[in-house]
């Protein structure tokens, strides 16, 4: 279940003494409550701070009348690579296990290089990307891994922080959304960076580990163009979110069958192939560079 919050105004006028919000309102300008569900409840009184409730007063509401409505949380999904930040996680391994020497170097630089350009082009091979990408998983131990990706985490990932998208990211918490990254990259690169965004939600395509080691395989649907509404609407059986309201923000080609599903669709400092469909289609387009 998913929280619900609550906020509620002080005013100066009088609260009636059989509202259920009368302490809260009588003691904070706004509060967050945990009351599950899924759905927000804006409990407001309209009088001082008729700019701080996140949804509308009714319009026969009364400048001393309380107003509770109930509205689902809506969901704000982000791609990852170069949308949330300035760069290509997955690519972005490859080249720190050729400088680590951990792969044939040149022959996994070409591979590497080919498959990001058919990314690009959006006529990748997922399947054959993936058994490319996971097979140097299967030579190391789980704490061997743990202590790679902290050395990629700041060698390669922090460098592609981004502050507009941290900020982008805290204003929807602060505006009660539910954030999900959804991501084709593995969930073994992603999750840590996810993690490091302060989003607990993530859908990736996730390797398989069996007896605490990889396989070089990976589990379900891959989490890529169409394969994102599919991992999506699966993981929406299993809560209590809705594509209601929903936004989604990225910035490749790849994710136009989710931009086209979500209510909201947002290009993020697009491709080319992406800018020409969003302004065509009159989507929003916003840059997250610095």
């Amino acid at each position: 279940m998913e929280p619900l919050t609550a906020r509620a105004q002080k005013s100066s006028s009088h609260v009636p003494r059989n509202s259920v919000f009368r302490t809260i309102s009588g003691l904070l300008k706004a509060a967050t409550l945990n009351l599950g569900n899924g759905f927000v409840i804006e409990c407001s009184q309209h009088s001082r701070y008729p700019s701080a409730p996140l949804i509308a007063p009714k319009a026969d509401a009364s400048p001393t009348s309380n107003d509770m409505r109930i509205t689902p949380v809506a969901l704000a999904i982000f791609d990852l690579d170069n949308t949330l930040i300035a760069g290509d996680s997955d690519y972005s391994w490859g080249v720190f296990l050729v400088e680590k020497q951990l792969v044939d170097a040149e022959t996994y630089r070409i591979a590497n290089e080919r498959f990001y350009q058919d990314y690009k082009n959006g006529t990748l091979d997922i399947r054959a990307y993936l058994e490319f990408s996971l097979a140097p998983l299967t030579r190391f131990t789980q704490d061997e891994l743990r202590e790679l990706h902290a050395e990629f985490m700041q060698q390669h990932v922090e460098p592609l922080m981004l502050n507009k998208a941290e900020a982008l990211l805290r204003q929807h918490r602060e505006q009660g959304d539910h954030l999900l990254i959804i991501t084709a990259t593995n969930g073994f690169i992603t999750r840590p960076i996810a993690k490091r965004l302060g989003v607990a939600d993530i859908l990736a395509t996730d390797p398989e580990v069996i007896d605490g080691r990889h396989t070089g395989k990976f589990v379900g649907t891959p989490c890529f163009q169409s394969g994102k509404i599919t991992n999506l609407q699966e993981w929406l059986k299993h809560t209590n979110h809705s594509l209601t309201g929903a936004y989604f923000y990225s910035d490749s080609i790849n994710d136009l069958p989710l931009l086209e599903l979500v209510d909201k669709p947002v290009a993020v400092d697009p491709d080319e192939r992406l800018t020409a469909i969003a302004n065509e289609r009159n989507w929003n387009i916003i840059s997250l560079r610095d």
